[in-house]
């Protein structure tokens, strides 16, 4: 079995207020895109393991290795070879994604499982994007990530992502956006001041100029100020692009949008790689949402 695990974008992504626990709520609207992530399943008998490329990936903390115990699997009972094809650090979701690939495989008995509780439950306690991945499309996230709701078909448009030489850690995105709004009123705008709900509304109807205009990132100043070489590879990737680059998650990539396969690919062409590396995909989705 070959499970393909796709990368995700923020078109939006607001961080609303922080909660008791220490979470905050957020109101983002993502894409997966065709950036890919490859999953190699066999199965095994009773010799089975977990193999990652890269290999220091690979270790227990693995959310693809916590995605196969979650779900009940035996991993005795698989031989399983992650290939990573998403670059890691990026806010891209890669991991999110590989873990959600292994519960979709499981909920819809592709791969054996006996799940302890619902799916969407094992999704939230794996990490905030992965019931994001189980949509299998572009959708709004509310909540700490567990509030998805699915936008129908991906368009057909096409992203070109840079990953500069920088990783952020989530938390440390967080911190460096608490500290930024220290002394300001606490965040919480409401669904009808909501870019995101508009974005989601744009995504819908297709309208990609509309769009355009909301892209958002709150995480975009300060982890910018904090990272030159994002800053610096926002700035290269506009001027390639001709028009405005976002950051996607808490970091470190930064991508353009585009309606067409071949604006994409020509802005591509004008990149400086000393900046980073450069991916060009198309936004996808699985139809799950139907």
């Amino acid at each position: 079995m070959l499970l393909r695990a796709p990368a995700k974008l923020n078109l939006t992504l607001e961080v609303l207020d922080r909660l008791d626990d220490g979470y905050h709520r957020v109101r983002s609207v993502m894409a997966p895109i065709g950036l890919w992530d490859e999953l190699e399943i066999e199965p095994a008998d009773g010799g089975g393991g977990f193999l990652c490329d890269p290999a220091d990936l690979g270790g227990p903390s693995n959310l693809a290795v916590r995605a196969l115990k979650a779900a009940g699997i035996d991993p005795s009972a698989l031989h399983v070879r992650l290939r990573k094809g998403i670059p890691v650090g990026a806010g891209l979701g890669g991991g999110s994604s590989d873990a959600a690939a292994i519960l979709a495989a499981a909920r819809d008995g592709r791969l054996p499982a006996r799940a302890p509780r619902p799916w969407p439950e094992i999704a939230r306690a794996l990490g905030s994007d992965v019931p994001f991945f189980l949509a299998g499309g572009p959708a709004l996230v509310e909540g700490t990530g567990e509030r998805v709701t699915p936008a129908g078909a991906a368009p057909p448009w096409w992203a070109v992502v840079a990953m500069p030489d920088a990783t952020v850690a989530t938390a440390q995105a967080y911190r460096l956006l608490d500290a930024a709004r220290e002394g300001r009123p606490r965040e919480r705008r409401s669904r009808l001041e909501s870019r995101s709900i508009r974005a989601l509304e744009a995504l819908q109807r297709r309208d990609f100029a509309s769009l355009l205009e909301l892209l958002e990132n709150d995480f975009q100043g300060p982890v910018s100020r904090a990272f030159p070489a994002i800053a610096q590879a926002r700035l290269a990737l506009e001027s390639a692009a001709g028009r405005r680059a976002v950051l996607t998650g808490s970091g470190a990539a930064v991508y353009a949008l585009f309606e067409d396969e071949a604006g994409a690919r020509s802005a591509a062409e004008r990149w400086d790689p000393r900046q980073g590396r450069i991916h060009v995909a198309p936004f996808v989705d699985d139809g799950s949402w139907r």
